[in-house]
């Protein structure tokens, strides 16, 4: 029987514009079978929590405006754990609103927050490393991460520095580092002391807005003003009056980087946060030419190392290409050089300033 006292919030509301143009703002790329899994991102992670988490405790954190695709994509969710955003506010204010929720409906409980949008193959491990981190968060005033051990220098994802001198497997953080230049990720990754930092946490709920109320007074005030409407018919309005006052601050900056309380597992399991077309790349079946193919069909002559992606089937002939995304969807098709991935987002504003919104 699972633990009463386990919830989780599951991350919802990003728009993921790297991945344009499949990931929309109209249907992000937690929507989408991006893997050709035969689920999409969030109902993937949905089935990986509640291996663990009984499913009337997993919240979804999401836009408002994705309310009707979540319901449709979980249909074992009900309203009660859909948590709306009325505004775009990054992490902080949206688990700080969460957080008191669950509180107020359990004050004992154990939270973990997690991306609806990564992917992770040994969920065994995966269950394996939240529950040592529940366990040790249920007697300690904690707030746990778990990191990814490095598999080489990457510049795109911030790092964990961990203590060294520790012989546990749940590690003290002794300081958060942001994206580093490609030397600084080397020095790093030499140092055998730093981890990813993947965006996965576990706390009490208890720890977490104590947290919130030394680290960050006023959102913490402008949230608990609502107490007596959470769970309640009241919450909506308050929340549509209150929430774009919060501050747009992430939960790193909030409270991670402020707190002297903060512990790191580092995963036994593999990890990918499909942030870019090239590292949903890496994950997919490629042929002897080191070409990806996905929903589409293909004649690759001369051609190493492309994606290749279609809405419909449609047949692709390539000859001459090496290295690129292509990636063809309804009214847009994407011919752009794999190196340069991490202009997409760049390109996009200015297709938007050039075409509009839509």
């Amino acid at each position: 029987m699972k633990n009463s006292n386990y919830y989780a919030i599951l991350m919802a509301g990003g728009v993921g514009s790297r991945f344009w143009p499949v990931s929309t703002t109209e249907l992000p790329k937690q929507f989408h079978d991006m893997l050709g899994a035969g689920d999409t991102l969030i109902q993937k992670t949905f089935k990986r929590l509640s291996k663990l988490i009984p499913k009337e405790n997993i919240y979804i954190l999401t836009n408002e405006r994705y309310n009707d695709l979540v319901l449709e994509q979980l249909p074992d969710v009900t309203q009660k754990q859909v948590v709306l955003e009325p505004a775009m506010r990054n992490t902080a204010p949206c688990i700080l609103y969460a957080s008191l929720k669950i509180q107020k409906e359990n004050p004992d409980a154990l939270v973990i927050v997690a991306p609806s949008d990564h992917w992770i193959e040994d969920e065994t491990a995966f269950s394996k490393n939240v529950e040592e981190a529940f366990n040790y968060c249920s007697t300690n005033n904690a707030l746990m991460t778990l990191g990814i051990t490095p598999t080489f220098p990457n510049t795109g994802y911030g790092y964990i520095e961990y203590n060294k001198s520790s012989t546990n497997t749940i590690k003290e953080v002794r300081q958060f580092r942001e994206k580093p230049d490609y030397k600084a990720a080397q020095e790093f990754i030499a140092q055998g002391n730093f981890l990813w930092n993947g965006g996965i946490f576990m706390w009490s709920v208890k720890s977490v807005v104590s947290a919130f109320k030394i680290n960050q007074p006023e959102l913490y005030h402008l949230f608990e003003a609502g107490i007596e409407a959470y769970n309640t018919q009241e919450e909506a309005a308050f929340i549509k009056e209150n929430y774009a006052k919060a501050e747009n601050i992430s939960i790193d900056y909030a409270i991670m980087e402020k707190s002297n309380n903060v512990y790191v597992i580092a995963a036994e399991f593999d990890w990918n946060d499909l942030g870019t077309w090239g590292s949903l790349y890496d994950k997919l079946d490629k042929d002897s030419h080191g070409n990806a193919i996905s929903n589409a069909k293909s004649l690759a002559e001369n051609a190493e190392g492309n994606l290749i992606r279609t809405k419909t089937d449609k047949l692709v002939v390539v000859d001459g290409l090496n290295n690129f995304i292509i990636v063809d969807n309804e009214d847009t098709l994407l011919i752009y050089p794999k190196d340069k991935e991490q202009d997409i987002k760049q390109v996009l504003q200015r297709v938007k300033a050039k075409y509009g919104d839509h």
